[in-house]
């Protein structure tokens, strides 16, 4: 007689597997000690000089309010403004998600908040993709790598536009802002997205760096995303991937721009993509039909949600426990959905503690499991050939079916 008790997925057998991050900010990353140890060579002002004091003051497990959630960025983006900060922190941002098992990584920044006097757009790109490259040449010569039993480290730069800005986010921004001094608001923000996505074309085709995507970040509500279609209609124009920050503090109108007017092949968080009482309408029935439609369409055309279950949770104070977060309908409608960190530092998570609350808040069987885990390598945008982004989705499905047969899941 079979067994009928459920194959137990544990944290140990996750760590194992191999595993993607494609939402991941750069900014929201950085190592506490690599923090400090910047923040004290460059006289950046932190409210504490150790780890401890830094997790205690800043960087906590549970936030009050989306705005004490961002404040961490203030300290991280200050170290960021020298090459070898940037090299240094994408290198071992690197290293920390091959050390779990996160073999491909989708990074994303937005470069025009770490333009400076010392640095122009190239040199930034350059030097966070350094970073990556000499953390790859360095994972190649892992045991694990050498045996084939881990597949090769792989990563792509996904560079972000910001919905909306001002003088006090970069040198960049102020000497944009004053020159163009006469534009609209809604002008400023399109003109400076249609020129960040020139540059990451012109830097990824003549630099061979592998900017693999364009993206759209910052405040929703009020900053529309069809604003930015200059941007995006460049950047389809020229081959280049997109993903949008859409439905994360604002309802399914703002998927809906996402993909009709900005071409988004992934979607940022989509965590309010149900909510019909934010969809337009006029009555109840003409709501549920406009989140339906959304919903199926979504779910058809197979345009991946990247989903931060412990980032939403500590921004929206609306969902009282994780079983109530919308993952649990996404996977319902059999939305195609791949689990990120956004911001492994700020968010105090790993790509493993992400998939861990899933298995354990969802009810993830272990064939579903292996599904989202390798749709994720399959839905990213990787920077080779086709062909060798088969062969190494491959490699990746040999690699995970033999971890889970050690494991006996």
């Amino acid at each position: 007689m079979k067994s009928t008790k459920k194959p137990k997925i544990s944290r140990e057998l996750i760590k194992a597997l191999p595993k993607t991050d494609l939402h991941v900010h750069l900014d929201g990353s950085v190592r506490i000690p690599t923090l400090i140890e910047l923040a004290k060579a460059q006289k950046v002002k932190l409210p504490s000089y150790t780890v401890e004091g830094m997790k205690k003051l800043v960087f906590k497990d549970k936030y009050k309010s989306l705005a004490e959630y961002l404040s961490g960025f203030q300290y991280t983006c200050a170290v960021m403004h020298t090459p070898e900060a940037l090299e240094r922190i994408a290198y071992e941002l690197a290293i920390d998600n091959a050390e779990e098992g996160v073999c491909y990584l989708e990074t994303r920044f937005a470069p025009q908040l770490h333009v400076s006097d010392k640095m122009d757009m190239q040199t930034v790109l350059e030097s966070v993709n350094k970073g990556f490259d000499r953390a790859k040449k360095d994972i190649a010569k892992w045991k694990q790598v050498k045996s084939g039993d881990m597949p090769p480290f792989e990563y792509g730069i996904i560079g972000c536009a910001m919905r909306k800005f001002a003088k006090n986010f970069s040198p960049y921004y102020r000497d944009f802002l004053n020159v163009c001094a006469y534009m609209s608001q809604n002008e400023a923000f399109a003109t400076a997205s249609l020129e960040l996505a020139r540059a990451l074309v012109d830097i990824r085709d003549k630099r061979g760096i592998p900017v693999v995507a364009f993206d759209l970040a910052g405040e929703e509500y009020g900053y529309p995303a069809e604003i930015h279609k200059p941007a995006y209609q460049y950047a389809l124009k020229n081959f280049m991937c997109r993903t949008v920050h859409a439905g994360e503090a604002f309802g399914p109108p703002s998927i809906f721009q996402a993909i009709t007017d900005l071409y988004a092949d992934r979607i940022g968080h989509g965590l309010h993509l149900f909510h019909e009482n934010l969809a337009p309408g006029k009555t109840l029935a003409e709501r549920k039909k406009y989140v339906h439609d959304l919903i199926e369409y979504i779910s058809d055309r197979r345009i991946t949600v990247e989903v931060c279950l412990t980032s939403n949770m500590q921004t929206t104070p609306e969902i009282k426990k994780l079983k109530d977060h919308p993952f649990a309908r996404m996977e319902k409608e059999r939305i195609s959905t791949t689990l990120c960190t956004d911001n492994r530092t700020v968010s105090n998570t790993t790509v493993t503690n992400e998939v861990a609350l899933a298995v354990e808040n969802f009810d993830i069987s272990p064939s579903r499991l292996r599904n989202i885990i390798i749709y994720g390598f399959k839905r990213s945008f990787f920077p080779h050939d086709y062909l060798v982004k088969r062969k190494y989705v491959r490699h990746v499905i040999d690699c995970y079916d033999r971890v889970v047969a050690k494991f006996g899941v």
